[in-house]
């Protein structure tokens, strides 16, 4: 699909699944920013930075080499109804609590995601973007979050779900894109590869 070389700077097999799926032609070359959320940062400014900060770290590994590349980064995290950051659950306890505090309700995937084109040793073109994504989830007994959290796709899902796993069942209803649920919005995506691949 792009003319340039493309460089996926992410070790997510999701969103590696999703551009293959699209038939983006690319590398995998992973970033290692610290991840650290800030404070008084929102989860929208904060997928952002990561997504940014991501990509153009990549980027910088081709400066010396004068090669043309498009880099794509992202960062998703899962916003629970209260406005919390619920990112990837540290044990079973905390992806229960996870799981308890956005079932019978909606909540919010945000992803950002940043396109960045280096080219001749400097960097030539930027996009950064959040995409949000409304998912309602259905009432689960404490019976149904202990047997979704059993099947063992949990603890590495921000929110400690998975939208492409068994964790379909539990949703009620998506409002916006499902990729970028999964982890990268693929009609913004790829609409703004195309324009930087010209």
């Amino acid at each position: 699909m792009s003319k340039l070389k493309v460089i996926l700077a992410s070790g997510s097999p999701r969103r590696k699944e999703l551009l293959t799926w699209a038939g983006v032609e690319f590398e995998i070359m992973i970033s290692d920013i610290d991840e650290t959320p800030r404070k008084k940062e929102s989860p929208a400014q904060m997928v952002k930075r990561l997504s940014s900060e991501k990509a153009l770290a990549v980027g910088q590994r081709f400066f010396e080499t004068g090669d043309s590349v498009i880099i794509i980064a992202a960062d998703t995290t899962v916003v629970s109804p209260k406005g919390k950051i619920l990112g990837k659950p540290i044990d079973h306890l905390d992806a229960f609590k996870m799981i308890t505090a956005i079932q019978g309700k909606t909540h919010q995937v945000l992803t950002g995601y940043s396109l960045v084109k280096v080219s001749k040793g400097k960097v030539v073109k930027t996009v950064s973007k959040v995409i949000k994504t409304l998912v309602t989830m259905r009432t689960l007994s404490p019976s149904d979050r202990k047997y979704y959290l059993s099947r063992g796709e949990s603890m590495d899902k921000a929110g400690a779900y998975a939208a492409q796993g068994y964790g379909m069942v539990l949703i009620e209803k998506i409002s916006g894109s499902y990729t970028n649920v999964v982890g990268l919005p693929m009609k913004e995506v790829i609409e703004d590869l195309k324009k930087l691949s010209l």
